[in-house]
């Protein structure tokens, strides 16, 4: 009985993967929509920073009702939920290019966020549970790998679909243009729409296994779920953790274009980005054999510490350095997500799932921090805005020599 609940649970995992794969692939699309976008709205990286903060706010707004809405679903149907309502977002993309409107696109994008919240918030804790507590953070690490080979094929993509399929418009007026690069990305929207949609049919037929919420024998008071400190300070990291990688990845490209930096035209520096999360993947990928070895706190403070160093070196020396030196942090983000994740829920018992929601809001540095960080690149340089990820990583690092003990 016990081999057969481990084959099905090995199942279940293989499954539950390809979720993953395809929130990587829509999040990492938006570093492609960002430049792309700048340039169709003629907008300064503040206004492109809507982007991300549209996308990230459906964290924040969404994780707790998400956290009801799974609870009263249970696992499988709230994943269904989350694809369908993600499905709806992709669609959403085909009026807000045809109208040229730069709000309607923030609202699908917002919907589409909204949908892989749920997802986030059904998915990560049931791999967790998929398997003994010793190997949660391995697990998790593992289907957070397939999550970043997602991210790395979508700036490729992105890069082929959407933005190489608008140089070649010439001689035509500046409003046919713009609507012309606008319709760039239905296409691209509309099969990831139908991807969503097939996935989510397929789920609503499996048979999974239904997991129950740990129920009291762990002899644990329940309690309010902000009572323990390492929830807590990893529901900041997590905060810091994803607005850094997001603001690399966002900024990424248009510093690579930069004459004096990468001197990339748009496409290319499209697809070198897929490097940064390219490198994330191989990270996790590694990490998740190396953490049944070694504690995932040391590896997290370890590769938090490299990060503050890469970064350092790219804003003290500028230039080629500079875009190589960012490009490597993406393998130091590889482990930090799923560890922070697991790391923050463990010893949680009964609270595990509304411990679960509290990291998911946390996603919302995905929206703020980029914000802050273009508002240096604004004012300051672009290469100063690399500052604010550093001081993220500065935390990490604190967090897995310390913050993440329980009391």
């Amino acid at each position: 009985m016990h081999e057969h609940g481990e084959t099905q649970h090995g199942k279940s995992l293989a499954v539950l993967t390809t979720l993953f794969f395809m929130w990587g692939l829509i999040t990492s699309l938006n570093d492609i929509l960002i430049p792309h976008l700048k340039g169709v709205f003629s907008l300064s990286y503040v206004q492109a920073a809507l982007i991300q903060f549209s996308f990230f706010t459906a964290y924040f707004v969404v994780s707790l009702p998400a956290g009801r809405l799974v609870h009263l679903l249970g696992y499988q149907r709230g994943i269904v939920a989350g694809l369908g309502m993600a499905g709806v977002g992709c669609l959403l993309f085909y009026p807000a290019a045809a109208t040229l409107s730069y709000p309607a696109f923030l609202g699908a994008l917002f919907v589409l966020a909204s949908g892989i919240t749920i997802l986030q918030v059904a998915a990560n804790p049931y791999v967790t549970r998929l398997g003994p507590a010793a190997t949660a953070s391995s697990r998790l690490n593992l289907t957070q790998a397939f999550n970043s080979l997602g991210t790395t094929v979508a700036p490729l993509l992105g890069a082929m679909l959407i933005l190489a399929g608008t140089q070649h418009i010439t001689g035509v007026s500046a409003q046919e243009k713009a609507l012309a690069e606008a319709a760039s990305v239905q296409g691209p929207y509309l099969m990831l729409a139908a991807t969503l949609f097939a996935i989510a049919a397929v789920f609503a037929m499996l048979r999974l296994p239904a997991i129950q919420d740990e129920v009291a024998q762990d002899g644990q008071p329940a309690g309010s779920v902000w009572q323990h400190r390492h929830l807590v300070l990893g529901a900041v990291g997590i905060f810091v953790y994803v607005g850094a990688e997001v603001g690399i990845g966002s900024f990424l490209v248009s510093l690579m274009e930069q004459p004096d930096v990468g001197g990339l035209s748009q496409t290319d520096a499209g697809k070198l980005l897929s490097l940064y999360w390219g490198c994330a993947m191989v990270g996790r990928f590694a990490g998740s054999a190396v953490m049944r070895h070694i504690a995932a706190s040391k590896v997290l403070a370890c590769n938090a510490l490299v990060s503050v160093l890469l970064i350092a070196t790219a804003m003290l020396l500028g230039g080629k350095v500079a875009m190589w030196s960012l490009l490597a942090v993406g393998l130091c983000n590889s482990i930090m997500f799923p560890t922070i994740f697991s790391l923050a829920l463990s010893g949680l018992g009964k609270l595990t799932g509304a411990g679960s929601g509290v990291l998911c809001m946390a996603i919302v540095g995905g929206a703020v921090l980029p914000l802050l960080q273009a508002t240096v690149a604004d004012n300051i340089s672009l290469l100063a805005s690399f500052g604010v990820p550093m001081l993220c990583y500065v935390f990490i690092l604190y967090y897995g020599l310390v913050g993440y003990r329980p009391r």
